[in-house]
C-alpha cells in the first residue's frame, strides 16, 4: 500500500469535517457531531501551527483516505504518568472509511506515519493512547510494533498506553 501524507489545509476542512461526523469516528474520537465552523476552529491553529499537533491529510496512492496528527509529547507531559523525554512523539489518526477497517489499511497507514516520523533523528520514541476497549486500535498498533505500558488515566478518560521505539 503506498501511503503519503499531505499537510492538511483550509480547503480539507469540510471533507474532515464530513469523516468526523461518521459513525465509526463518533465512537472513538468523541468529538460529537460537529459542524465546519467548530472544525475550523479546532483546526486552523493546528495547520498555522499555533497549537501542538500537526495535522495530515493521509492518502493512499493519492486519494484522501483518512487523517494522521503528530504533537510533541514532552510539551504535554501531564497528559502522561511519566515524563516522556524531549524525543517523544505522540500520535493520532483515523480511517475515514469504517468499510475499511479490518482489512490492514489501517495498520498500513500507521507503519507509513511511523516511518515518516522516524525520518526526524530527533524522535526517539511515539506514543499513543487508544481507549482499553478499542481493541481494534490495540491490535493494529501491536501490528506495527507499538508495546502496551499499561492503563493510563488521561483528561480524555482511560487509555491504554503504547510505545513504539525508535528502531536500531
Amino acid at each position: 500500500m503506498n501511503f503519503d501524507f499531505a499537510p492538511l489545509t483550509e480547503d480539507d476542512l469540510p471533507l474532515l469535517c464530513e469523516w468526523l461526523n461518521r459513525p465509526h469516528l463518533q465512537r472513538w474520537w468523541r468529538e460529537g457531531e460537529v459542524t465546519v465552523d467548530e472544525v475550523r476552529e479546532k483546526y486552523l491553529p493546528r495547520i498555522a501551527g499555533r497549537d501542538a499537533a500537526r495535522p495530515y491529510l493521509a492518502r493512499l496512492d493519492g486519494r484522501p483516505v483518512g487523517y494522521a496528527q503528530w504533537y510533541d509529547a514532552h510539551e504535554g507531559a501531564d497528559w502522561w504518568p511519566d515524563e516522556p523525554e524531549p524525543g517523544a512523539r505522540g500520535i493520532d489518526q483515523f480511517l475515514a472509511d469504517g468499510e475499511g477497517l479490518g482489512r490492514g489499511i489501517g495498520t498500513a497507514m500507521v507503519r507509513a506515519f511511523t516511518e515518516l516520523l522516524w525520518e526526524d533523528p530527533a524522535v526517539t520514541e511515539i506514543r499513543v493512547d487508544p481507549r482499553p476497549d478499542n481493541g481494534r486500535a490495540i491490535a493494529c498498533y501491536r501490528k506495527v510494533g507499538f508495546r502496551s505500558r499499561g492503563e493510563i488515566a488521561t483528561p480524555d478518560g482511560p487509555a491504554t498506553l503504547m510505545v513504539l521505539e525508535r528502531p536500531s
